[in-house]
């Protein structure tokens, strides 16, 4: 690998700049590219019933600015064209826009598509940047603005035979970050001297990293000049166009919205050529994180992984930022311990979310809980804690937390496999809730005014029996009774229950830690409905492992 074939890209000599000190607080004009951009960029291009649903499915999501395609560039594109003029899918509130270059057959062709259309923006773009003047075009920065001043001349005298009403105009200097920043605010002007924008007739201007060339800041100072030398800037909308080249369109985009830009283009999940475009849904989400209203309803994320997976033949990335199927969950011990902690202490602040390492509530986009602890070979207690209390209703004790971890993540070893929730519950019920050799059958207590005598009737090995034993509460008289029977001493370290559902009818579980004579740590679980029952299964569990 040879770097030095290639050369650093200048910065701006901006020192009096602005946009680092910004906020984004409201969002930008959307305006969707995944039916054209998106769509060129697919091995297998969409069809027009897919890309009918597609469009219809951008509608719900909330997008108010569509670019539909390049109607002069195939038949396919100019059949969609018309196809949503004259069926009327296209709401009201709802602008297509449509690419055309600066040629005339093409401008042409491209009003012949719009024929009949309520509002639509005529996007007109040419190159502009050295490196397309020297090498494609062999033109000069003159023929070059000629090439922009010609288009957006015709582009407009179309717009008047059509009905001026019905057209909004957008221009694109393509390759603009590889443009002399002087020369790129000229050719724009140039084209702005033709449209006479004014309140009522505004243009946007987009500014397209067609090519990322540079880190995100660079574009941010180049959007801030633009925005500071375009004329008519009042009623100019200073559009964003970024694709991921560096893998950072995300935030060239955020950057620039930073630095004064008005709209962004972009598409769904980031689908475009080579790298792909900035990720509309990553940004609107990430704006969504700040308390900011996106303006786009991304609520079903599901839905629009479905959708987005069935039209382009891609598929979303398991990490993918708020959509992939594995960025709401925690493997590591570490993070599933402060990802429980946070759950809990949600109850305290439940209008305001913040919860370690998920900055967004799962819920809010059409996901659950269900999933975000998962278990392996690295997960740790708190994990494996926090799915049992989610899914079966268990609050297990500290201690025992710490002596069920370690067989947990065994057990995801000789499997070599995550564990289900399924199979963990299976795993501690099998672990603690040891019937063998001892069963609690049935009992019948006496009490006094501090005296319980209990018998009980077991299954020892399958055998029936009964034992008798007398304390200060059932507990007590339970072990004193397995004591005298079975001629061995234990001490209860910890006793704790609780009902596993609600009603009349729930269960109750209990925990037992107990010292046997050597003081080696032993753990029981109990279930019945009976409480004092689940208290008898839970101590012969624990005594059945030190019988062992």
């Amino acid at each position: 690998m040879n770097n030095q074939r290639y050369r650093a890209y200048p910065t701006m000599n901006m020192p009096h700049r602005k946009w680092p000190d910004n906020v984004i607080t409201k969002a930008p004009v959307w305006c969707s590219v995944d039916l054209r951009d998106g769509n060129q960029a697919l091995e297998k291009p969409m069809n027009l019933e897919q890309k009918i649903e597609f469009f219809k499915y951008l509608v719900k999501l909330g997008f108010k600015e569509i670019e539909v395609g390049f109607p002069a560039a195939s038949e396919t594109e100019y059949e969609f064209c018309r196809v949503l003029i004259e069926q009327d899918l296209i709401p009201d509130d709802v602008v297509i826009q449509v690419l055309t270059q600066s040629r005339e057959h093409i401008i042409k062709r491209t009003y012949e598509a719009l024929k009949g259309v309520k509002k639509a923006i005529v996007h007109l773009y040419n190159s502009t940047s050295t490196l397309q003047r020297d090498v494609v075009f062999n033109k000069s920065k003159d023929e070059i603005t000629d090439l922009a001043v010609f288009g957006a001349k015709l582009v407009l005298e179309l717009a008047e035979e059509n009905g001026r009403e019905h057209f909004m105009f957008e221009y694109s200097p393509e390759s603009f970050t590889g443009t002399e920043p002087d020369y790129a605010a000229e050719i724009c002007n140039a084209v702005l001297d033709v449209w006479q924008p004014d309140p009522e007739h505004k243009v946007i201007i987009n500014l397209p990293n067609t090519v990322e060339m540079a880190t995100p800041n660079v574009y941010a100072d180049q959007i801030e000049y633009m925005c500071e030398h375009l004329k008519y800037r009042k009623d100019v909308i200073v559009s964003l166009h970024s694709h991921n080249d560096r893998g950072t369109a995300v935030a060239d985009s955020e950057l620039g919205v930073m630095a004064g830009a008005d709209r962004v283009e972009g598409t769904l999940f980031g689908n475009g050529e080579r790298t792909g475009n900035a990720d509309i849904l990553t940004m609107a989400l990430n704006m969504f994180t700040q308390g900011v209203d996106p303006k786009l309803d991304f609520s079903h994320i599901n839905d629009t992984i479905a959708i987005y997976e069935a039209s382009t033949g891609l598929q979303v990335h398991p990490r993918h930022p708020y959509a992939g199927d594995l960025v709401y969950t925690a493997f590591s011990g570490s993070h599933q311990d402060a990802i429980k902690k946070g759950m809990a202490k949600m109850v305290t602040h439940p209008d305001h979310w913040e919860v370690p390492y998920l900055p967004i509530d799962p819920l809010d986009v059409g996901r659950n809980y269900d999933p975000i602890i998962r278990i392996n070979s690295q997960s740790g207690k708190g994990g494996v804690a926090y799915v049992l209390e989610t899914n079966y209703s268990l609050t297990i004790p500290k201690t025992m937390q710490q002596d069920f971890g370690p067989i947990v993540t065994a057990e995801s070893v000789r499997l070599d496999k995550e564990l289900t929730p399924e199979e963990i519950y299976d795993l501690f019920l099998k672990t603690y809730y040891v019937r063998e050799p001892i069963n609690v059958v049935y009992y019948t207590e006496h009490a006094s005014d501090d005296r319980v005598e209990i018998s009980t009737r077991l299954t020892v090995n399958g055998e029936e029996q009964t034992i008798d034993g007398a304390g200060n509460g059932i507990v007590d008289a339970f072990s004193k009774s397995l004591e005298d029977r079975f001629s061995y001493k234990f001490n209860i370290a910890h006793y704790s229950e609780h009902a596993m559902e609600y009603g009349n009818k729930s269960r109750a579980i209990t925990y037992i830690q107990i010292f046997d004579s050597e003081q080696k740590t032993h753990f029981g679980v109990g279930i019945s409905s009976n409480i004092a029952k689940s208290s008898l299964r839970a101590i012969v569990s624990a005594v059945n492992q030190i019988k062992k």
